[in-house]
């Protein structure tokens, strides 16, 4: 699964490797242990409501990390949906319309996974070799609040999930599922378009996707605690 994970670049630095057109909503503060609920960063397409017929532009915006869907009667509800897991996201119904027109990907500088040892659970960092910010999969969706006017501008929750695969074996020893991770370049491209929305195309690119290769090490027990906060939580363990 992915519950936890660090993410500090800034705006400028996101939108230069996921080549965003249109930054939207304040910059976020850096955070080195966001959680489920919190609002986060993702980079979606999206074609101009007033202008159907233009291309869809690339953009990185806030939205809450936990998916509620248009239909949802509680909004509550998200915070059982942080991740989907990739071999039903076509067939259940609370993620195949999204999965068909409402692809993302979560800008992470790593995520943390926690291994069993013995009669503990130690926690790990787990991060590209390049230093490279990883893009997790998502999808996301949009739901009316019934209460406020077309025109108010809380009329819209924007709400995210990460999908989740069985872990290689790389990582397997770690956790049996670890995010779904998208490559950047043609495979990106593709991904975040929301032309592509035939099934059977989308399961063809999903099982196209590579394998990851990724390094873990162990970092301190402080990330357990949401409260705590900053870059010594993925500072590696002194073995």
């Amino acid at each position: 699964m992915c519950g936890r994970y660090a993410s500090a670049q800034t705006d400028a630095e996101l939108a230069k490797a996921f080549e965003v057109v249109d930054v939207i909503g304040d910059e976020p503060e850096p955070s080195w242990n966001v959680a489920p609920t919190n609002q986060v960063r993702t980079v979606l397409e999206r074609v101009p409501r007033d202008e159907p017929d233009a291309p869809a532009a690339r953009q990185l915006r806030s939205v809450r990390w936990g998916l509620v869907p248009a239909w949802a009667k509680d909004v509550k509800i998200g915070s059982k949906m942080i991740n989907a897991r990739v071999e039903t996201l076509l067939a259940k119904p609370a993620y195949k319309s999204a999965a068909k027109r409402r692809r993302c990907v979560i800008p992470a500088d790593g995520y943390f996974e926690w291994m069993k040892v013995d009669n503990r659970k130690v926690p790990m960092f787990l991060h590209a070799a390049d230093g490279q910010p990883l893009a997790m999969a998502g999808l996301y969706e949009l739901r009316p609040d019934p209460d406020l006017p077309e025109d108010h501008p809380d009329r819209w929750l924007w709400t995210c999930t990460v999908i989740t695969t069985t872990a290689t074996d790389t990582l397997g020893h770690i956790h049996d599922r670890s995010p779904l991770l998208i490559p950047t370049g043609d495979i990106l491209d593709a991904w975040l378009d929301p032309k592509l929305d035939d099934p059977e195309d989308i399961q063809a690119l999903i099982n196209s996707l590579p394998e990851p290769h990724l390094e873990p090490y162990e970092v301190s027990s402080a990330v357990n605690s949401v409260r705590n906060n900053g870059p010594h939580l993925i500072a590696p363990v002194d073995s």
